[in-house]
């Protein structure tokens, strides 16, 4: 049979399998949109004419205060493109460099050294405007807004609060429990106190808390009830990108908060959306490289989306560098006391905690399909984890798939792993 060389990545690199044609039932990519040609003409355009809201330059005046969110270098938003041409934008608008700061949401997420703030944000912005993590664990930082009618305390960092104008930044993606990233997700959980992102997390083991849904999705409520809380009598703007794969602008949307974002997501479903033919035998997917498998706490994103593909019963083949490990010492911690799935989420249920939330998300997925991990990450470690088995070898990973599944099991391909998101048409 004829077989076909395939390259996707893996960490800062590439890996590279030859893999016969016959068994692969299809390759799912993101959708062939074209990327922007003039970034920033682009982000100037999208600010002047935005969804649902005045143009920037109708609603920021001379000498007020505005806080910009910014992603951590856990989510690709390509900030240093933009950041700089809002900057100056507001100087144009007459509010000074001094009347700027940047506040990074972090969510849960390790604090960021200054020199990862200048790689996110580019140099010259930096040089300029004064930066600030968002740190969940700081009680101190953050002021109370009310609880929600589902009981999540909301707590937002003071950051955010001062000032005349927040302009939330970033990416949008699907999210296997928030139903889609971006939006009000830069405020919570990006900016929001560790009990506030505790409360509204535990809402994950809700049926109805799933990837690409909002209506019915009680976590998508709770966070856009919480940040409307803090909304009230405040100016938000929105700026989301969606980008490619190759991390290439594809549409920027700017404007209120919640309905820019509402248009932002439809764009999305048709970008990461893909139709595949049957459930397969086997998936290979890779997460799509740093930073979405950085960590195993990034890279269970991927599961979820390769999950989608495979058959009950099946194997997922996950490339994943994992160059920081796990990403939390809470998920390992929960991995080596509970050892079995069932026990996890009985915890969870008494006693919901951000990291031993991982857990849960990791063992859900494996449910359904054995997965198989072409990693960096300890071997002892991986199988705490209840993986399969670990290999730094993409042949010896389909070696031992094919153990299980014969030696030409139908097969899909998620070189783009953490952004497709397969249904059977």
């Amino acid at each position: 049979m004829a077989s076909k060389q395939f390259t996707f990545a893996y960490g800062h690199g590439t890996k590279t399998f030859d893999y016969e044609e016959n068994d692969i039932l299809k390759v799912v990519r993101t959708e062939d949109f074209p990327p922007m040609q003039n970034i920033e003409q682009g982000i100037l355009d999208a600010i002047n004419h935005p969804i649902g809201s005045p143009a920037l330059s109708e609603i920021v005046k001379p000498g007020d205060t505005v806080a910009f969110i910014c992603n951590d270098p856990t989510r690709v938003a390509n900030s240093y493109d933009f950041m700089p041409v809002f900057v100056n934008e507001m100087n144009r608008l007459g509010v000074p460099d001094e009347n700027m700061r940047i506040v990074f949401s972090l969510g849960t997420h390790r604090v960021m050294t200054h020199e990862e703030m200048v790689e996110q944000v580019g140099k010259e912005v930096a040089s300029r405007i004064k930066m600030y993590n968002s740190v969940a664990t700081n009680a101190d930082d953050f002021e109370y807004f009310g609880d929600t009618s589902r009981g999540t305390p909301v707590w937002i960092n003071k950051l955010l609060c001062d000032v005349d104008h927040v302009i939330l930044t970033g990416t949008i993606v699907h999210h296997y429990f928030s139903g889609y990233g971006g939006g009000r997700k830069a405020i919570l959980p990006g900016c929001a106190a560790m009990e506030t992102v505790r409360k509204n997390h535990s809402w994950m083991l809700d049926p109805h808390a799933g990837l690409g849904i909002m209506e019915g999705n009680p976590c998508y409520e709770d966070q856009m009830e919480g940040v409307a809380l803090f909304a009230k009598g405040r100016s938000l703007f929105l700026f989301n990108a969606v980008l490619n794969a190759k991390h290439e602008f594809l549409k920027m949307f700017a404007g209120d908060y919640i309905k820019a974002h509402k248009v932002a997501c439809s764009f999305v479903d048709e970008v990461y959306g893909c139709v595949i033919p049957k459930e397969a035998d086997l998936v290979i997917a890779s997460c799509g490289g740093y930073p979405k498998d950085i960590n195993v706490y990034q890279m269970q994103k991927t599961m979820d989306n390769a999950m989608c593909a495979v058959r009950e019963g099946g194997v997922v083949i996950l490339l994943a560098e994992c160059i920081e490990g796990s990403g939390s010492a809470k998920l390992e911690e929960t991995f080596k006391r509970l050892k079995t799935p069932e026990a996890i989420r009985k915890e969870l249920e008494d006693n919901f905690q951000i990291g031993a939330n991982k857990a849960f998300a990791i063992t859900r997925p494996q449910s359904k399909a054995d997965f198989v991990l072409v990693t960096k990450l300890d071997k002892d470690l991986a199988k705490s984890m209840h993986f399969a088995a670990t290999t730094e070898c993409v042949d010896e990973a389909i070696a031992i798939a094919k153990q299980k599944l014969g030696d030409h099991p139908a097969t899909i391909l998620m070189p783009e792993g953490s952004l497709t998101v397969p249904r059977v048409g």
